[in-house]
């Protein structure tokens, strides 16, 4: 099973309708963005983070237009070094590679060690988009249904002020 089918079918299972994009490999936000122009729901960044000592794991969901600011979220999380976790760690805490981070991977995080944020600027949108652990593709879910899948998988969320 590929990692976007893992991801398709457990929506299925949750009951939860999604719509997807096929495209070719994109790598970043801008470049998944061309491709599914014109089409309604909020472009989203999905940013892996951690602190200094890799003790600590988030992700932050927030408007692909937004930029972060590391000093501000580590202010939020009472975390004063706060920096993109290593492709490593990502590998070992996701199951994903650069350029393909969202929510879904949250499906491969056994331990159930990341902090899970949403940028309170997008919380209430109708739709949102991602990456299905394939960047070839973008899925668009009601964000009632990402926070169904959020919690599904056994994460709790915060709505935060960006």
């Amino acid at each position: 099973m590929t990692p976007a089918e893992k991801v398709t079918t457990y929506l299925d299972n949750l009951g939860i309708k999604y719509k997807i994009v096929e495209h070719p490999a994109a790598y970043t936000t801008e470049q998944a963005d061309e491709y599914i122009k014109g089409m309604e729901g909020v472009r989203t960044k999905s940013m892996f983070l951690t602190n200094k000592k890799k003790r600590n794991f988030y992700l932050v969901i927030m408007d692909d237009d937004k930029r972060l600011d590391m000093s501000e979220f580590g202010e939020i999380v009472d975390n004063k070094r706060i920096k993109m976790a290593s492709e490593e760690s990502l590998k070992e805490k996701m199951d994903l590679s650069a350029g393909v981070v969202s929510i879904f991977g949250l499906l491969n995080n056994t331990e159930k060690d990341i902090e899970v944020f949403i940028q309170k600027k997008i919380s209430s949108e109708e739709w949102m988009t991602f990456h299905p652990n394939d960047n070839t593709k973008t899925l668009f879910i009601k964000t009632e249904d990402m926070y169904k899948f959020i919690k599904s998988v056994g994460f709790e969320y915060q709505i935060i002020d960006l």
